[in-house]
């Protein structure tokens, strides 16, 4: 028994160990940064004007996406803003008030005066250093089959059944907010799961993780990982929703960071149809690039979506992708940054230049209903573009800085 009790210890102590390495937080800055409160609450002098640049299209829908949430939720369960703990049931009231507000279409002006009177306002503690960065991310749509032909070669892989997610928060509260772990079991010990160059060279690795779809071009399956969701169309144009199942628990590298740093890509021009290009002029040295990155996403088919993190339908433009360990999962948020010329309908083309400095500035009401392998800390949040041209366009390029803030009511 003392030796069970023993080995059980050692099994959880290398995970603790794989949790800190996959989490990225094993360096003096990076923990400090995750220690350091992420949101401040602000005085009404601070609070920013609240201007919606697309007059509130579409934001009640995923307001609305939000409650459902919480009401899955005991209402008695905490949800944090910093330092300040607000019930499931508080924040659903939150909610509710704040649509039964925008629905009577109040002026802009009435806006302002309705948060500052009912609403507690908070930041992110970047906004007043470098900012936040803003990325976006949207849904593609790629030629693939859902069985392997001379055409469609790369499979897109669901949860192998040998790869194994512990939860260390059940072991210990000293691991809430803590990542699930994920390795696979080898002897009597836990180690980390394959990575994606050991899968890529595995020929077996299909008897683990029979393939849900295939696609012709690995790129595309890259990218497909990246979005973390997207469609497939068929041979027989039938459209199959690829919606994301799990990962292999390594840590997201980026490459494009890899080739900035290698000078194939000057930072300036970096974007993701910049890495495309590269990708296609430099097809010997694809494997190289793209195995940099160890973390493989792992798909499922299903209908609807596509789906956050939170489980509910993002809207385009009104969801957004933040560190969930912390971050308020579901709650209302307001951006201010840059995107690609706005109609008043809200999703138009997008322009042919691709220099996000020079897109006009917004600011727009959203909601925290995402997260990401490469979305960590207070200076990071990640936009939900949709699925058309503007949306491909817009996650290709968005990089720009902005600030980012949260509400809840008094």
């Amino acid at each position: 028994m003392q030796r069970q009790c023993r080995d059980l210890g050692k099994i959880i102590w290398v995970l603790v160990l794989m949790n800190l390495a996959g989490c990225g937080i094993l360096t003096d800055k990076e923990q400090v940064e995750i220690r350091k409160p992420a949101l401040e609450k602000l005085t009404t002098a601070r609070y920013p004007d609240f201007s919606d640049s697309l007059d509130f299209s579409g934001f009640l829908t995923a307001l609305n996406q939000s409650r459902v949430y919480y009401g899955r939720l005991p209402g008695d369960r905490i949800v944090e803003f910093g330092p300040d703990p607000y019930t499931v049931r508080h924040m659903m009231a939150s909610l509710n008030l704040l649509q039964a507000f925008l629905e009577t279409d109040p002026p802009a002006s009435a806006v302002n005066r309705f948060i500052r009177d009912r609403f507690h306002v908070y930041a992110s503690t970047a906004n007043d250093d470098r900012q936040v960065l803003f990325t976006g991310y949207f849904e593609p749509t790629y030629s693939g089959s859902l069985s392997r032909d001379e055409q469609f070669q790369y499979p897109l892989y669901p949860v192998p059944g040998n790869l194994v997610e512990i939860d260390l928060a059940r072991f210990s509260d000293q691991y809430q907010g803590h990542d699930r772990l994920r390795g696979r079991v080898k002897g009597n010990q836990v180690v980390p799961y394959y990575s994606r160059k050991q899968i890529n060279q595995m020929a077996d690795f299909h008897l683990q993780a029979p393939p849900v779809a295939w696609l012709e071009n690995r790129v595309d399956r890259f990218f497909l990982e990246i979005q973390g969701s997207g469609r497939i169309q068929t041979p027989k144009d039938e459209i199959v929703r690829i919606q994301y199942a799990g990962t292999n628990g390594h840590a997201y590298r980026s490459i494009g960071r890899y080739l900035i740093d290698l000078q194939e890509i000057d930072q300036e021009q970096m974007s993701m149809q910049a890495i495309r290009q590269w990708l296609e002029a430099n097809p010997h040295r694809v494997d190289e690039v793209l195995h940099y990155n160890d973390s493989v996403v792992f798909f499922k088919i299903g209908s609807g979506g596509p789906f956050g993190n939170i489980n509910v339908t993002l809207t385009p433009l009104r969801a957004m992708a933040t560190d969930y360990r912390i971050f308020p999962k579901g709650a209302p948020g307001f951006i201010e940054t840059r995107l690609p010329d706005l109609s008043s309908s809200g999703l138009t083309g997008a322009e042919d230049g691709g220099n996000p400095e020079s897109w006009p500035p917004v600011s727009l009401f959203v909601m925290n209903q995402d997260t990401g392998g490469a979305i960590r800390g207070p200076a990071r949040a990640d936009l939900f573009c949709g699925s058309d041209d503007y949306a491909r366009f817009t996650a290709g390029h968005m990089n720009v800085r902005g600030n980012l803030y949260f509400l809840v009511m008094k």
